[in-house]
């Protein structure tokens, strides 16, 4: 795999021996890695060659590291795995409100740190294009466009679209829960259901994930979040899309 093929990361740590011990070895299984040491320098890397994941520390000196992932995550389409010295539950829930697809705490595992940004990779990945050539297009296959209570799911092209035609943001973790719920509607699914069909057991996935991700879509879905009318709330079992999905 040569450097304009290899998938790009980038590492923002303060630390310059973390920076240089993860360029090292992330380079040596194939990427190609971009080290950076401040939110500046990841905001002028983003505007010229947006990386297609960020490892992100949060102890960055003067800087709030939620509020560079929070920008990450709202202006640019990249993977997210936030790598930081911060163990405590609340900055992990946090972490994953601001729309982070991992969390890792320090000290780490280089192999296990491997897999998880080869997951996340992978759920971020945006689907191949047919080569004309081969070819021509062809319409999506039956089933991937689901519409329920008004709001239309493209499960080929990742898009939302509100009951006006206006597309909604989603994270990579709220669009496949959204996708998993949208495809067993009005069947109670379980956390680990949930769980083990999105993000899978090698993500790591935390307790409360599933919980902040539905609160998370019940803002963008619900004209009440607080009183949700398509995604309920099943009292010690899971949760459920109450609505009638039509599949085209």
């Amino acid at each position: 795999m040569n450097s304009v093929t290899a998938p790009h990361l980038a590492v923002l740590d303060d630390e310059t021996e973390i920076t240089q011990m993860l360029t090292v070895y992330l380079t040596a299984q194939g990427f190609r890695v971009s080290a950076l040491h401040s939110g500046r320098e990841l905001m002028a890397l983003m505007a010229r060659d947006a990386p297609a994941l960020l490892l992100l520390d949060l102890g960055l000196p003067g800087e709030d590291g939620f509020a560079i992932a929070r920008a990450v995550r709202e202006h640019w389409h990249c993977g997210l795995i936030i790598v930081t010295g911060r163990g405590d539950a609340i900055d992990k829930v946090v972490g994953l409100e601001v729309g982070a697809d991992d969390y890792v705490t320090k000290p780490f595992d280089l192999r296990e740190l491997l897999a998880r940004i080869k997951a996340v990779l992978r759920r971020t990945a945006p689907p191949l294009p047919i080569a004309p050539a081969v070819a021509p297009p062809m319409p999506a296959p039956s089933g991937q466009v689901l519409r329920f209570a008004r709001w239309e799911l493209n499960m080929a092209a990742r898009r939302l679209l509100d009951p006006s035609g206006i597309e909604v943001s989603l994270t990579t973790g709220e669009f496949e829960i959204l996708g998993v719920l949208a495809t067993h509607p009005n069947r109670v699914l379980t956390r680990d259901f949930l769980l083990e069909s999105t993000r899978g057991r090698e993500a790591g996935p935390f307790d409360r994930t599933i919980d902040v991700q539905i609160g998370r879509l019940r803002r963008k879905l619900e004209p009440d979040p607080a009183n949700p009318q398509i995604i309920k709330s099943v009292r010690g079992a899971g949760y459920i899309l109450v609505a009638k999905v039509e599949v085209t």
